[in-house]
């Protein structure tokens, strides 16, 4: 892998560790902030499969769909699909 493309991988999934921090944070407050817990999550989701797909030189749309990545995804790998079905 190129030096740069694993340097793109590399932020999506340090990106990704940050917002399951905040989300851990948030869920673990005095007073549960699980919506901004959620929404970190989700956030994780959608950019540890921006990872995949850049390892993978596959471009993708501007997006937050969670749908439309898994999809892309499992093209690559099939054997992502039963892991990658809660996303949906």
């Amino acid at each position: 892998m190129q030096h740069e493309k694993i340097n793109e991988v590399r932020s999506w999934l340090q990106k990704a560790s940050r917002d399951l921090m905040a989300a851990e944070a948030d869920i673990t407050h005095h007073v549960p902030l699980t919506e901004d817990a959620l929404f970190h999550c989700q956030q994780a989701a959608e950019k540890s499969m921006k990872a995949f797909l850049t390892a993978h030189d596959t471009i993708f749309r501007k997006t937050h769909d969670l749908d439309e990545l898994a999809r892309s995804c499992e093209s690559i790998d099939p054997s992502l699909a039963e892991a990658l079905d809660p996303c949906a």
